[in-house]
């Protein structure tokens, strides 16, 4: 399975990680269903809602299997 990274699509990192969506929303990221989601990446995002990015990516990588 891919690693999610900074130019993850936040689309991709949703099929990628089942968890994705509940750790996404934990970080203030509630509108996963907007058209903007599916072309933007997860650093785009952090930066629009000023999550920390190192630390959403662990966490959106945990339980992922290279």
């Amino acid at each position: 399975m891919a690693k999610i990274t900074k130019d993850t699509l936040i689309a991709d990192c949703l099929k990628y990680n089942p968890n994705s969506a509940a750790i996404l929303m934990s970080v203030g990221m509630h509108c996963l269903g907007c058209a903007m989601a599916h072309g933007e990446t997860i650093e785009e995002a952090v930066f629009v809602h000023g999550a920390d990015l190192e630390a959403l990516l662990a966490k959106l990588n945990e339980g992922i299997e290279d």
